[in-house]
């Protein structure tokens, strides 16, 4: 069980982070619609006697064309899947990214490279609460004999940041759709030490300790959808696996979860 240092570095972090979410949607809200010049995925109303500025009516041809950066919040819902799908997940928080390529004619796969991270000051796990499960125990003769162990459990509380997120933006011929697929990597630490595991009992010579620090490679496919010029709602589907790659003692992890995120972005 990790300490009251380790709730304090908790605290301090997401005190931060919250701050920077705060400011960030500050200024997001106050931020006014831009009048683009236009280009390829824009169009002017007619003549003289239109109504004025020109109307952008494909957003996602105007997002590809400025290679655009995107910022929102988000949330995220999700559960484990084979031996672990009795743990459930929630995050939230913010996602920055950049589309940094023209785009990359490939057939099927043409599309633009984006790079973006995000920080998830709330990250929480729900785990079955601590009970007793069967294990295979080895007698002092070394026979092999089933046993009950006590085991930990409950929820999880802890703070996540991605600093790596690969992503490509398919090209399309949508003016409201952007699909994309991505590949990303992220590092978690919780207050307590995490999957839990069998009880460490140093009587029997039993370290059942994990580890408060986990990685967390992962890979999904996804939609921005735009309601209008520069912003979007976003629907991803990540497949994700916890580790602490034997950090702790143990390493038992969660060898596969699905996760489905919800964000608003604003496109800049």
């Amino acid at each position: 069980m990790a300490g009251s240092e380790g709730g304090g570095i908790l605290r301090r972090v997401r005190g931060v982070a919250l701050f920077v979410l705060m400011a960030a949607a500050m200024m997001a809200q106050g931020q006014t619609e831009d009048l683009a010049a236009p280009s390829e995925g824009t169009d002017q109303r007619a003549g003289a006697g239109g109504p004025g500025p020109q109307a952008l009516v494909d957003p996602v041809g105007e997002v590809r064309d400025r290679r655009s950066w995107e910022y929102g919040p988000f949330v995220n819902w999700g559960t484990g899947v084979g031996e672990r799908s009795d743990f459930k997940f929630f995050w939230a928080g913010f996602e920055l990214g950049k589309v940094l390529t023209p785009v990359v004619h490939a057939g099927l796969l043409s599309g633009q490279f984006q790079f973006g991270g995000n920080i998830q000051p709330l990250w929480q796990s729900y785990t079955p609460p601590p009970h007793e499960q069967a294990y295979t125990c080895i007698t002092p003769e070394g026979q092999p004999i089933g046993c009950e162990l006590p085991t930990g459990g409950g929820t999880f509380y802890g703070v996540s940041i991605m600093p790596v997120i690969f992503r490509w933006n398919f090209l399309t011929r949508s003016r409201k759709v952007q699909p994309w697929f991505q590949a990303a990597g992220g590092l978690i630490y919780t207050t307590h030490k995490y999957p839990p595991n069998i009880l460490s009992n140093p009587t029997l010579g039993i370290d059942g300790g994990t580890c408060v620090w986990n990685f967390s490679p992962q890979g999904g496919v996804g939609i921005h959808y735009f309601l209008k010029q520069g912003r979007s709602m976003d629907l991803g589907v990540n497949a994700v696996h916890i580790s602490s790659a034997s950090l702790g003692d143990r390493n038992p992890g969660v060898n596969a979860s699905v996760q489905v995120q919800l964000g608003y972005t604003f496109w800049r």
